[in-house]
């Protein structure tokens, strides 16, 4: 009887052989030969399932995307967290705080680098970082944490550049900032942000 094989899992287990290949050799390393080589695949077993580089490329950044809003999901459906809590636990996640997602910053950046000068494939906010900050400063507001006073939408962008600005110093120099560093900066910066009211 033939194997039955789990397409979109295969899907998945290529994209995190690309995340492997970019992690010890960079984008310039993501060939097709060295993703399928990785892969444990024959080229043309990799291109059933990819027609081109840059369609798995895509795949494997959307892959990275989609990994992260599931563990954002997962925190902002607990409840056993105050809304100060959960908005810093939320935030935590867009930052590289441990192994795991230290590699996916790393591959998140050498993809945005990548595609950057193709403007068919590359959107600014592909990320949708900016797009969950909004989200999290209307929810900060709802539950009355945002001072009446407050430009929300300079604040967000100041945490947009926070959140970013932690992510790339951070895989730039992991031992400086590691991640309990970056939680002591976050808790600083929205206490400050939240008590400018009182």
């Amino acid at each position: 009887m033939p194997k039955l094989i789990d397409h979109e899992k295969r899907r998945e287990q290529i994209a995190e052989a690309t995340w492997r290949i970019i992690l010890e050799r960079g984008m310039e390393g993501a060939t097709v030969r060295n993703i399928a080589k990785e892969a444990g695949l024959s080229l043309g077993a990799l291109r059933h399932y990819f027609a081109t580089q840059d369609e798995l490329l895509i795949y494997a950044m959307s892959l990275v995307k989609e990994r992260a809003t599931a563990r954002i999901g997962k925190i902002a459906l607990q409840e056993q967290y105050s809304s100060k809590e959960k908005i810093i636990r939320l935030l935590l996640e867009l930052v590289p705080t441990n192994q795991e997602k230290m590699a996916e910053a790393e591959v998140w950046f050498a993809f945005t680098a990548y595609f950057r000068h193709k403007q068919d494939v590359f959107d600014a906010m592909h990320d949708g970082i900016y797009a969950g900050l909004q989200k999290v400063m209307n929810y900060a507001e709802q539950v009355d944490l945002l001072p009446n006073k407050v430009d929300k939408e300079l604040e967000t962008e100041r945490l947009y550049a926070i959140i970013d600005g932690l992510a790339l110093h951070a895989l730039l120099d992991p031992k400086r900032l590691d991640g309990e560093r970056m939680e002591r900066i976050l808790v600083q910066h929205l206490t400050e942000l939240f008590e400018r009211g009182s």
